[in-house]
Order: structure tokens, then C-alpha cells, then sequence
């Protein structure tokens, strides 16, 4: 995962309203920030987002394995049920994570915020305190609608590409045989021997 973080708050920053009269380009925008920010820019957000990541992997997991089963019992191949059941996993996962990725966003666009006490949110903490009373509960939502309608597709692509894999791809071979070895073999002459 390192770099994606860097990488999204580059994003995150470029499509923010009257960006492009700061930025001229990715690498621009980079430079801008190490610039007036610092490095911890880059990764101000990054605990958020492993601990985003984390849950949603887990949910979207649990939910791939319930609704599939549920919808295929006999768990054979079926790229329908791969697919419905992995576009629902997902979104569900996307929702139930949205309030974590509402404060990573928070966290990851401060820096062009005019607004001193949102420019001074310095962790996850910090931007829970900060939303929830500016906003209240409803504000750990914000953005849920499109947040699972852009995470069901690719997530419908990933389960369906895993379980296609998984059905075109040869089965294990079988453990190999143990064989005797010629130790083993001098040994059990003996105690036949001295047995007798």
C-alpha cells in the first residue's frame, strides 16, 4: 500500500473547486505541498486509511462468503452469483466504512481549507470531534450514495476474476507418496530379524 495514500491525496487535492488555480499538474501539485505543508502532508491521513481498509476487507470478505453461499449453496461455478454477490459485498463494505473515509477526505484536503480549525484536524480524532459538531451523525455519511455505487462494480470485477481463476486453473496436484527409505528399510529388516 505505500505510495497510494501519496498518491490520493495528490488526487484528493487536484479535485477540489478552483484547484486548477493552483495546480498546474500532479507533479506541480506535489512540489506545492512538500512546499507549504511538509512531508507529513503526504501521510496525514495514512493511519485513517489503513485502519478504513482493514474493516471494509474484512466486511466485504464476510459478506462475499455469506451471500454467496446463501445464493449457491452447492458452491459450484456460477459467474452470476460470483458477480451479484461480490457487487453487494462491496457495497455494503463501502458503507459501513463511509464514516472513515469521510475524515480521511477531511484529513487529506485540509490543507486547502480556508477555514483555520479545519486546516488545524491533525488525525482521525481530531476530524471525528471536528464533523460531528459541525454536522452531526449525518455527517460521517456524507457522500454514502456514491461511495457504493463507484465500489460495487469493481468489487463485482475482483469476486468474478478470482472465482473465474480459481475454476480455469488446474487442481493441486495430490501429496506425493511417502516412500521408504533405504534406512528405513535396514532398520525394519533388523527388527524383523531380532524379533523372531
Amino acid at each position: 500500500m505505500p505510495g497510494t495514500d501519496q498518491s490520493v491525496v495528490i488526487k484528493q487535492r487536484m479535485q477540489i473547486q478552483n484547484s486548477s488555480k493552483i495546480y498546474r499538474s500532479m507533479t506541480d501539485c506535489a512540489k506545492y505541498l512538500y512546499k507549504h505543508e511538509g512531508l507529513a502532508a503526504f501521510y496525514v491521513s495514512y493511519p485513517t486509511t489503513l485502519s478504513m481498509t482493514v474493516p471494509f476487507t474484512a466486511l466485504q470478505f464476510l459478506a462475499y462468503e455469506s451471500i454467496s453461499t446463501t445464493m449457491n449453496p452447492t458452491k459450484i461455478y456460477d459467474p452470476v452469483t460470483h458477480c451479484l454477490a461480490g457487487a453487494v459485498a462491496g457495497g455494503f463494505a463501502a458503507a459501513l466504512t463511509t464514516p472513515m473515509d469521510v475524515v480521511k477526505t477531511m484529513l487529506q484536503t485540509r490543507g486547502n481549507a480556508t477555514d483555520a480549525e479545519l486546516r488545524t484536524v491533525n488525525g482521525f480524532g481530531a476530524g471525528c470531534r471536528l464533523l460531528y459538531q459541525r454536522e452531526g451523525f449525518r455527517g460521517f455519511f456524507k457522500g454514502v450514495r456514491p461511495r457504493v455505487v463507484t465500489t460495487m462494480p469493481s468489487t463485482a470485477i475482483c469476486w468474478s476474476a478470482y472465482e473465474a481463476s480459481k475454476y480455469v486453473s488446474p487442481p493441486p496436484p495430490p501429496p506425493p507418496v511417502p516412500t521408504p527409505t533405504p534406512l528405513f528399510l535396514f532398520f525394519g529388516c533388523v527388527l524383523l530379524l531380532f524379533s523372531k
